[in-house]
């Protein structure tokens, strides 16, 4: 296979593209601008004192704050997304203003206001009524300011300076490129997320992170702010959970202490099958928050002919994955709804899969505790930065040839990669090295109370990977409950949990390796349904040309080369993907999420299968 034909397959022209047409999902449609995503954005750790500030805010591109504003965008849509009503780009170097008035909550005696961004692309400055409130950098993580002493009595003006960098510094960005096309997609900038307040006394919880032992014991970790002593009420578990607290109470606890073990009565385990949480009440002093918990564990074990196997609960399960990216034609980055959110998941249990691989993004908070109540596991990607590098080496090369890349030298444990890799990968910065490690860190402590995230993914085909061994060692001890995918695709390096390799155009074989063998990602056959793609120029790996072909062929390659494997080692498998993006069209449903490409009695099928 030549270099231009691993272009063409990669879907990499030099001719100019046309526009992306239009496209809007059912959800998108329907849209009511003054009730925006206005479930709590956080279920694991909800108080009843909030209120959401999702809706139209005035914006402005301006180099400084504008004394009159463009005009109005739906928030939490980027500028860039239809549903914001912009659709203009944030080119680096320019300022996005957004501003809105509040007013001030009725406090009492003691109680603060928090204010949430559950995320901003890129970097923020925070201000009400004029006086910085806060700043925040990094694209794809949660932040909050204390803005209690900033508010005043009625009506308040809250205010934020967005800059975004895109695809031209080291920072995290995941698949967004200024110059979108194949593998890449638009490019999105500003809030994304959900914008909401807390009223929250000034002693707090701040977190509760309940951890499964080996021996299915239970232990408790609260965090807050000043708070010394914890009581618990934890009530009957349901597999069907949807966030209901009326279920009987079958355990109280109170201790002086944060951190202590729990005896749960007759333990019911988390599973696809039958995802039992528990809710419980967490109280400290003044403080109420409504969470739940589940009780399993993941490990890794060897089987009776030395293959090392994938478990959950202490039994062999097959991660049967499809690789989920999280864009949308109408919202980009942002689900048009809660619904939306919860559709994808359904559609992918409706077929047969059981886990997703959220690929090169932080979503939401709601996705996680979608997937933890419908029973979906989640291999979660660290997203992706570092400066430019070689698209040849790191990108065309290995996926066409399916080789792990040019570069074979072992990393040991603990130790940096040789100097001169920083600059091949793009990560010649040390401080996008160091900023990479830290929000690695802070996506754990952000999603590692979450039953469905079972497995880490550091690192995607080389892009911007450096001391994989030493990020992998910092991910373990930060997190020993999960496993970890130090490098999927290639470039391994002889660390982590799993030997992870990706294979779109040889026949797929289960490579010999004393880790858990994972197809991290395959298949990407591509079939253009009319009317529902929005781009003239298609990309993928395998072109069908009508929906009988395209079912054909999934499940031939299920048939014969997927599920055979399981008996020689293979413990999971990523398809690419969930639905088509914007160019691309190898998805499992389409963009617009109207057409699902597999027929019911494929999924029936496929459901049966895929489950012994």
């Amino acid at each position: 296979m030549s270099l231009e034909d691993v272009k063409g397959a990669l879907g990499v022209s030099e001719k100019k593209k046309a526009p992306l047409k239009d496209l809007s999902t059912i959800w998108g449609e329907n849209i009511d601008s003054e009730h925006v995503l206005e479930e709590h954005p956080c279920p694991r750790l909800r108080r009843e004192g909030w209120v959401s500030l999702n809706g139209l805010w005035d914006y402005a591109i301006a180099s400084t704050r504008p004394d009159v504003f463009s005009g109005r965008i739906l928030v939490p849509f980027s500028p860039e997304a239809a549903l914001s009503g912009v659709r203009r780009r944030l080119e680096p170097g320019e300022t996005l203003w957004y501003q809105r008035t509040l007013v001030k909550p009725c406090l009492k005696e003691g109680e603060r206001v928090l204010l949430h961004f559950e995320a901003v692309d890129q970097s923020a400055v925070v201000y009400m009524n004029g006086k910085e409130a806060g700043r925040h950098s990094g694209g794809y993580l949660p932040f909050a300011f204390d803005i209690t002493d900033l508010l005043e009595d009625g009506e308040n003006i809250l205010s934020l300076s967005v800059q975004d960098p895109s695809d031209t510094s080291y920072h995290a960005r995941g698949k967004q490129k200024l110059e979108a096309g194949g593998i890449y997609y638009t490019a999105q900038s500003g809030i994304w997320q959900s914008v909401w307040l807390e009223r929250v006394p000034e002693r707090h919880i701040e977190d509760a992170l309940f951890v499964t032992a080996p021996d299915y014991s239970l232990r408790a970790d609260i965090k807050g702010k000043g708070i010394e002593s914890v009581r618990l009420i934890v009530h009957e578990p349901t597999s069907s959970f949807d966030g209901d607290y009326s279920s009987p109470v079958i355990l109280e606890r109170e201790e002086s202490r944060l951190s202590f073990s729990l005896d749960i009565p007759e333990k019911k385990l988390w599973s696809p099958s039958e995802p039992w949480l528990y809710p419980v009440e967490i109280c400290s002093g003044g403080d109420r928050v409504l969470s739940y918990f589940a009780i399993r564990r993941i490990s890794a074990e060897r089987d009776k002919k030395g293959w090392q196997r994938l478990m959950l609960n202490g039994e062999e399960i097959f991660a049967n994955g499809v690789l989920d990216q999280g864009y949308w034609p109408d919202g980009l980055y942002t689900a048009p709804s809660d619904e939306a959110l919860v559709y994808d998941i359904k559609e992918m249990k409706k077929l047969g899969f059981n886990m997703l691989r959220k690929h090169a993004k932080v979503e939401c908070r709601r996705y996680y505790y979608h997937a933890d109540r419908l029973g979906m596991l989640v291999f979660q990607d660290m997203v992706n930065g570092g400066g430019s590098y070689s698209t040849l080496f790191l990108t065309y090369l290995p996926t066409g040839l399916c080789v792990p890349g040019p570069i074979k030298r072992k990393e040991g444990k603990g130790k940096r990669s040789p100097s001169f890799l920083y600059g091949f990968t793009g990560r010649s910065d040390k401080e996008g090295r160091e900023e990479f490690r830290r929000e690695c860190g802070e996506t754990v402590e952000l999603l590692k109370g979450h039953p469905s995230v079972i497995a880490w993914v550091i690192f995607n085909e080389g892009w911007g990977q450096f001391d994989t061994a030493s990020l992998t060692d910092f991910v373990k001890k930060l997190d020993p409950e999960r496993l970890v995918d130090s490098a999927s695709g290639w470039f391994d390096r002889k660390t982590g949990d799993f030997k992870s390799v990706h294979n779109y155009f040889r026949k797929l074989k289960v490579p010999k390796d004393i880790r858990i063998n994972i197809l991290s990602e395959y298949g990407g056959y591509v079939y253009a349904v009319k009317d529902h793609t929005p781009s003239e120029d298609t990309y993928g790996y395998h072109t069908l040309e009508s929906a009988e072909e395209f079912e054909k062929a999934f499940l031939s390659l299920m048939i014969s080369q997927v599920l055979p494997l399981r008996k020689i080692g293979l413990c999971g498998a990523v398809y690419t993907q969930l639905s088509d993006i914007e160019e691309e069209t190898n998805g499992l449903l389409t963009y617009d999420r109207k057409v699902t490409k597999l027929s019911d009695k494929a999924a029936a099928w496929l459901r049966e299968e895929t489950v012994r």
